[in-house]
């Protein structure tokens, strides 16, 4: 690998982990860049997994250290979407590369829209409260979206965060403290499953998790704001081109 690979994966890691933890769609990022170094599909949704876990690690030590956390609700939560983890995670090995590709081209146009018309992150801090609401539907959510983030990762923040707040009804700092720490859980579940039956690529994945932690570090700092959309314009053209090499090329 070269030096400006990994020079490259730290600084797009930095961004991805910092808009991971904001809101989402980081990944977006992260996959296809590795898929332009020539990973394999599959290999490279694996592989970020890596940085997925040490983003999340300085994530939720940060929003702790500020004393934002609920560890019992943190760690049920955690365990339904592991549960839908595991499954994800073993269609997610089983996809052949030109279908993944495929598929992960479609999901990338689908999240397009999703941010251009959603508009999470723009509304107010304080819409949403600090007491869950809808206990046992949360939770059964919960697993779908354990499913999703174990299959692809990609996105999994815009259905974790619509959970939380307009479900659950959680205020939007506590929807990104919940939904960090149960990113990390069930991304430990997803990385064993890929590790068994895929070779993954160890030093690139480390390499981008460098980045990624600082990232998370930086987002953890960071409340949603309304200052998001230069970096959504940005990542509209970073994906149009990721979408037609994966597409045609």
């Amino acid at each position: 690998m070269e030096i400006w690979e990994i020079v490259v994966l730290s600084l797009v890691g930095i961004v991805a982990g910092w808009l991971n933890v904001l809101a989402g769609g980081g990944s977006m990022l992260t996959v296809p860049i590795m898929i332009f170094m020539g990973m394999p599909g599959p290999v490279a949704n694996g592989t970020n997994r890596l940085a997925i876990i040490l983003q999340n690690i300085t994530a939720v030590a940060t929003f702790a250290k500020k004393g934002f956390h609920n560890v019992k609700l943190s760690l049920s939560l955690s365990v339904a979407a592991s549960i839908g983890a595991v499954f994800g995670a073993q269609v997610g090995v089983s996809l052949d590369g030109e279908w993944f590709n495929r598929i992960l081209a479609i999901i990338m146009a689908g999240m397009m829209i999703i941010m251009w018309k959603g508009n999470f992150g723009k509304g107010d801090k304080k819409q949403g409260g600090e007491e869950p609401q809808r206990l046992v539907l949360g939770h059964i959510l919960m697993i779908g979206a354990g499913f999703w983030g174990g299959f692809i990762q990609i996105g999994v923040g815009f259905i974790l965060m619509p959970i939380l707040h307009r479900v659950m009804g959680l205020n939007l700092v506590l929807t990104n403290v919940h939904k960090v720490f149960v990113i990390l859980i069930y991304t430990f579940v997803a990385l064993a499953v890929f590790a068994s039956q895929l070779q993954l690529e160890w030093f690139v994945g480390l390499s981008l998790a460098l980045g990624n932690a600082v990232g998370g570090y930086l987002g953890a700092q960071t409340t949603i704001t309304k200052g998001e959309n230069w970096i959504r314009w940005t990542l509209n053209i970073a994906l149009v081109a990721f979408i037609i090499k994966l597409l045609f090329f």
